[in-house]
């Protein structure tokens, strides 16, 4: 249970919004404490842990392969940036697993698999949004190197050489610039709003508005989450995507901890 008390609502930064009593007001340092608990979640359930990250890389295997026989490899940079916005989705799983561990059961693989179906109808509205906006940013991504790059051949070849280019650094930039916004956007919505639909049963409106709140109110704290998540799931990718198998699941888990230090929902 988190140990942090809610803020006096007479002092709250959010007072007098919906919820706003409901928004937990955390140190600065708490990201520190919620991915060690998401390591010691790992450490009690290791075997389902790492089988269901290992889920997710087996996916990155076949859309590798899939988009090199199709000479498309150049999707792979924005997919791979597009995997931050829909790994809250990805992890409904794993917060499943650490709600059960915080209950003293056991984690099963498949019950992990399936936990979506305990807020189907919101949870999936949830995904859909984020595959959306991930679909968005890809066909964004291809937009800005057709227009940087307008005689260059997309192929992987042809798109490495660009890049070394002073026209490659803009395209980089440009990019990276746009699909930052994107990640700050999702990462707003889905800081916690996922851990709370699977939680609660709460509708997708209310649990993006939570979350919207939950970031706003501690927002040193959740910029130093998001740098945390970032720097760990790049780690992952580093590895050819095998690390995903470990850094999923301890950002899956440790976002449970947050969810729960981050908002006060009693029945």
């Amino acid at each position: 249970m988190p140990q942090d008390s809610v803020t006096d609502s007479t002092h709250h930064p959010l007072a007098g919004l919906p919820y706003a009593e409901r928004i937990r007001i955390v140190p600065t340092t708490a990201p520190l404490a919620w991915l060690r608990a998401g390591w010691d979640d790992m450490r009690a359930a290791p075997v389902v842990s790492v089988a269901y990250g290992s889920i997710f890389v087996a996916i990155g295997f076949v859309l590798t392969v899939g988009l090199s026989a199709l000479d498309m490899l150049y999707l792979m940079t924005p997919l791979i940036a597009g995997f931050l916005l829909i790994a809250p989705l990805l992890a409904v799983g794993l917060y499943h697993m650490s709600r059960r561990l915080e209950h003293g059961q056991r984690p099963g693989f498949w019950a992990a698999v399936f936990a979506w179906r305990a807020n189907s109808f919101h949870i999936l509205t949830a995904g859909l949004v984020l595959m959306l906006f991930l679909m968005i940013w890809v066909r964004i991504a291809a937009l800005i190197f057709a227009l940087v790059f307008p005689y260059t051949n997309m192929a992987w070849s042809a798109l490495l050489t660009s890049l070394a280019s002073t026209d490659g650094i803009v395209f980089l930039t440009l990019g990276t610039a746009i699909g930052g916004g994107f990640a700050v956007v999702a990462f707003i919505g889905a800081a916690v709003s996922l851990p709370l639909m699977l939680d609660r049963g709460t509708d997708v409106f209310t649990a993006v508005l939570v979350s919207a709140l939950a970031v706003f109110a501690n927002l040193k704290a959740m910029a130093l989450w998001a740098v945390i998540i970032v720097v760990v799931t790049a780690l992952g990718l580093l590895t050819g995507l095998i690390g995903v198998a470990v850094t999923l699941p301890l950002i899956g888990h440790a976002t449970w901890h947050a969810y729960r230090a981050l908002v006060a929902w009693e029945e």
